[in-house]
């Protein structure tokens, strides 16, 4: 068992692993008569040999209200063979087979309700696997045992052909082959003999070595059930139980999950834990387990108290594991598959933790008194403690370590967000600062084609809620005087790249706000737009960015940088600048004397990996030049982005991603930028509010006229007051303190006059 665990740890994912499904029992028919089973029947004991569409989606639908992101169609083998009955209920609806009518339900229940099917069909060919590659993310199939004496007289298996293990191994080899991840499994307490269950490990070990297919391995131990034949066969003793999962463990690829039924086991599940298992399987808040239903399934809750105590967190999975939604690219999913698991799944190929989702009206989960919602107490490892302690001194956290951050859960994960929050105090005490700023979009038509953008309107692939626009000079100098009016410091102006625009253009835009507000501070024009300027004007960076400075300019946001890993950038905004021109733009406007801020764009295609690339870069940049007066992260809004509408996105960031993203910014970044702000535009005010305990001491602007967020699909409003910041300030426990865009205190006593003119 110690060498299980150890080989567990190898596989990098400290935490236990489940699936929230609802069961679908389509069928109790089977053409096999296994002597142990009680999920088989006969037609005489069922009202239909098949359940109906209308009964699949009630079934379905209660799964999707009670959270569940799996549909496990669990059925006999190919009772068409065995009854006339079965035939002919198929063949009154245009079916020759079984799994033709499983491929139909399962493709209504994908497409109607959003749970992804995972197919328990029995044994099937290659052609089949390949049939239900576009509507099921993963098949099942139990090898059971590879002992063929099992098939004769007086034995377990006698009578049931599909249960030859040569025809079961073949059919697994098939779905292999057919590029479809696979669930399979061992059934022991049969009467196998220890050596049979080692060579039953071995021929999974050795599907897997073949085809990579193999996502999990199920070692489930035998329930004898009454009216059935082994109704008296002795149970598996808790040692054999033990040592089978200890042996598959070690003998399975690392990869490969190793799971145990918690309902079979409900009284010894922490033992379990110690003998190296990983996953739980399926566990369903809505149906009962059918083949097995005597055996309950256990409280999440209290599932998840028992990881917790053993330092490995539960955490809800999709029925296709994370390798194989993160392999999607290597066909691992089908294309047609793909948009339905991608807006179920979070940046580790992981189930998302809540229906949460950043520009989101629903109710995030958690609070300013729990930033991470609900969490479960656990021990939190040394090496942590260790990293966190690291980071708190200034040191630079390697690649692989901020991304171990990111992949934290439970105590783990509060121990990262309590360790930001606690250098936030010692950086910036306990105020929070805002700004009272306008934005100024002053057109939203631009030549690139930015995946995640809804704000551009230069072609179909932008959202509805605008029409194309180009503010003239003195519509955008009439609004930077209202915004001065207004008691604002600060104005905001970014666009999309107009195909007329040129360097001189950006140069007019700073003459006219200055005409009119000459001690208004400008925070304008993203490294993108800084480039074109350029380009357009046959300078270089630096002329450029003086020339602007000359004209007013005060700062650049530092926008345009989404994620600072080129392989990223390919993907979302392949016809924008490369990481190393936005390093240079930003670097060389600190150099002349050009503060920006800095940001992320995140929750789209990236991975953990990548938030790490990006924070070390922005870190390496800002000990080179400085310059960077912030960093924001911007959670991903996906519902009008392109990408999203495609089916080529997740649906941003889970909100423990969020929390993290900026508790790891905090503990990253330490000693180089001081100040990280949230968005309450993305985030909403609650979330605004938890997340000042997650390492955050900035809330922005008011930022009125915000619109690239609302043109995204965000609810949460294009302004905000003072007093509603306070508020926000306030149930976070912290006081409310007014900046400018450079960090420099700004009275108060002006935001009555701002209150009376709103």
């Amino acid at each position: 068992m110690a060498a299980a665990c150890a080989v567990r740890s190898q596989r990098g994912f400290e935490r236990m692993t489940y699936s929230p499904k609802v069961f679908i029992p389509l069928t109790r028919l089977c053409a096999d008569v296994c002597h142990y089973c009680t999920f088989a029947t006969t037609p005489s004991a069922l009202p239909a040999p098949y359940l109906d569409e209308e009964e699949v989606l009630s079934i379905a639908r209660e799964g999707v209200a009670a959270g569940c992101t799996e549909a496990l169609f669990t059925l006999g083998d190919a009772p068409e063979r065995r009854y006339n009955v079965a035939r002919r209920w198929l063949a009154d609806r245009g079916y020759s087979r079984t799994i033709d009518y499983v491929r139909h339900c399962a493709e209504r229940v994908l497409r109607e309700t959003g749970l992804l099917p995972h197919i328990n069909a029995g044994v099937l060919d290659e052609d089949d696997y390949r049939m239900l590659r576009p509507i099921a993310a993963s098949c099942g199939l139990m090898l059971e045992t590879t002992a063929e004496r099992l098939c004769a007289a007086g034995h377990a298996h006698h009578g049931s052909p599909d249960k030859v293990p040569q025809v079961r191994i073949d059919s697994i080899a098939a779905a292999g082959r057919a590029r479809m991840a696979m669930t399979s499994g061992m059934l022991i307490g049969i009467g196998e003999t220890p050596q049979e269950r080692i060579e039953t490990i071995e021929a999974l070990r050795d599907l897997h070595l073949q085809h990579s297919h193999l996502q999990e391995v199920i070692v489930q131990n035998f329930s004898p059930k009454p009216g059935t034949r082994m109704a008296d066969a002795p149970t598996v003793s808790e040692d054999d139980m033990l040592r089978t999962i200890a042996a598959a463990r070690i003998i399975l690829p690392p990869e490969v999950s190793v799971q145990v039924p918690p309902n079979l086991n409900d009284a010894r599940l922490s033992v379990l834990i110690d003998a190296g298992m990983d996953d739980w399987g399926g566990i369903s808040p809505v149906t009962p387990d059918h083949v097995n239903p005597e055996a309950r399934w256990p409280e999440i809750e209290r599932l998840g108290a028992i990881c917790a105590a053993k330092g490995l967190p539960l955490a809800a999975r999709l029925t296709a594991h994370p390798a194989y939604v993160n392999a999607a690219d290597d066909g691992w999913i089908d294309l047609a598959l793909r948009p339905a698991v991608l807006k179920l799944a979070d940046a580790q190929g992981l189930a998302r933790d809540s229906r949460w989702c950043p520009g989101s009206s629903l109710p995030v989960p958690a609070s300013p008194e729990a930033p991470l919602g609900a969490v479960h107490s656990g021990p939190v490892a040394a090496s942590l403690h260790r990293l966190l302690d690291r980071a708190a001194s200034g040191s630079e956290l390697t690649e692989t370590e901020i991304a171990a951050l990111f992949d934290t859960r439970d105590a783990a994960a509060m121990a990262v967000v309590e360790a930001a929050d606690v250098l936030r105090r010692e950086v910036s005490g306990d105020e929070v600062t805002y700004v009272i700023n306008r934005n100024i979009n002053y057109t939203n038509i631009c030549t690139h084609a930015c995946g995640f953008c809804a704000f551009s309107k230069s072609s179909s692939k932008a959202g509805f809620r605008d029409r194309p626009y180009r503010l003239n000079l003195d519509e955008i100098a009439a609004r930077a005087q209202e915004a001065w009016d207004r008691g604002a410091t600060e104005v905001c102006l970014q666009g999309g790249i107009h195909p007329e625009f040129t360097g001189d253009t950006y140069v007019s835009i700073l003459r006219a706000i200055k005409r009119v507000c000459p001690d208004l501070h400008i925070h304008a024009f993203s490294p993108l737009e800084v480039t074109q300027g350029a380009h357009t004007l046959g300078l270089d960076i630096a002329d450029y960015l003086a020339m602007l400075k000359d004209e007013g300019l005060g700062s650049l946001p530092g926008t345009a940088a989404e994620i600072l890993d080129d392989d990223v950038r390919r993907v979302i905004c392949p016809d924008k600048l490369t990481t190393d021109q936005w390093l240079n733009v930003v670097g060389t406007a600190h150099r002349i004397g050009l503060p920006t801020t800095s940001t992320i764009m995140f929750g789209h295609v990236e991975s953990p990996v990548h938030w790490a690339r990006h924070l070390l870069r922005l870190r390496r940049q800002q000990q080179e030049t400085g310059g960077f007066t912030e960093f924001v992260p911007l959670p991903y809004v996906h519902m009008e982005a392109p990408m999203f509408r495609r089916g080529q996105s997740r649906g941003g960031p889970s909100w423990r991603e969020s929390v993290l993203m900026h508790a790891v910014a905090r503990l990253v970044l330490h000693g180089a930028i001081g100040s990280i702000q949230c968005s309450w535009v993305k985030l909403g005010w609650t979330g605004a509010a938890a997340m000042l305990r997650a390492g955050v001491n900035d809330l922005g602007g008011v930022l009125m006229n915000e619109s690239i967020s609302r043109a995204a699909g965000a609810a949460h409003g294009q302004e905000i007051t003072p007093e509603d910041l306070r508020a926000i300030a306030a149930t976070g426990g912290r006081p409310l303190v007014r900046r400018d865009t450079l960090y420099r205190r700004v009275s108060n006593s002006d935001d009555a006059l701002l209150l009376s003119l709103a």
